[in-house]
């Protein structure tokens, strides 16, 4: 039980740095690297991203990063040392902050960007840029900002345990 508990804590760390990297990546290189394109061309690049993102990889870490939490919550409480369990617990809430503000705030507005259709028959990209773009990055900078923090308390669960 032991071992199964600390391959469950590195596989959630593992999940939760990937996403940490991934969110913070876009947060510091691709939204302002991206920034300087027109109206069009900026509809166009988050469209292309949002299509190409949902893989296997992307989805592994995503979903593996509170699955693998939660999985460490629950044999955690069965292990005789149960110091790493709040540590654990503090990774899995701010993976689900993660999660959860994913599901609520960035999928739908990327979901939005999807159906305005071709870029090129988008009567006002600017309008739809502005409706997206400042939501979209600061809930990126969120779901980063809970994805390092679940990446520290897993840290430290890993070492505790």
């Amino acid at each position: 039980m032991e071992l199964l508990h600390l391959v469950a804590l590195f596989a959630a760390l593992l999940s939760a740095g990937l996403m940490a990297g991934l969110f913070t990546g876009y947060s510091y290189s691709v939204m302002p690297g991206i920034q300087i394109l027109d109206d069009r061309s900026w509809v166009a690049a988050l469209q292309h991203i949002n299509r190409v993102i949902i893989n296997g990889r992307f989805m592994t870490a995503f979903l593996g990063s509170v699955a693998f939490s939660l999985l460490a919550v629950v044999i955690g409480f069965f292990v005789d040392d149960r110091s790493a369990l709040p540590w654990t617990i503090a990774g899995l809430v701010f993976n689900l902050v993660s999660f959860i503000g994913t599901m609520a705030k960035n999928v739908p507005l990327n979901d939005r960007l999807e159906a305005a259709g071709d870029p090129a028959a988008i009567a006002d990209p600017a309008a739809l840029r502005a409706e997206v773009e400042a939501t979209w990055i600061k809930w990126n900078h969120v779901r980063g900002v809970a994805n390092l923090l679940a990446l520290a308390a897993l840290a430290l669960a890993l070492y505790t345990a």
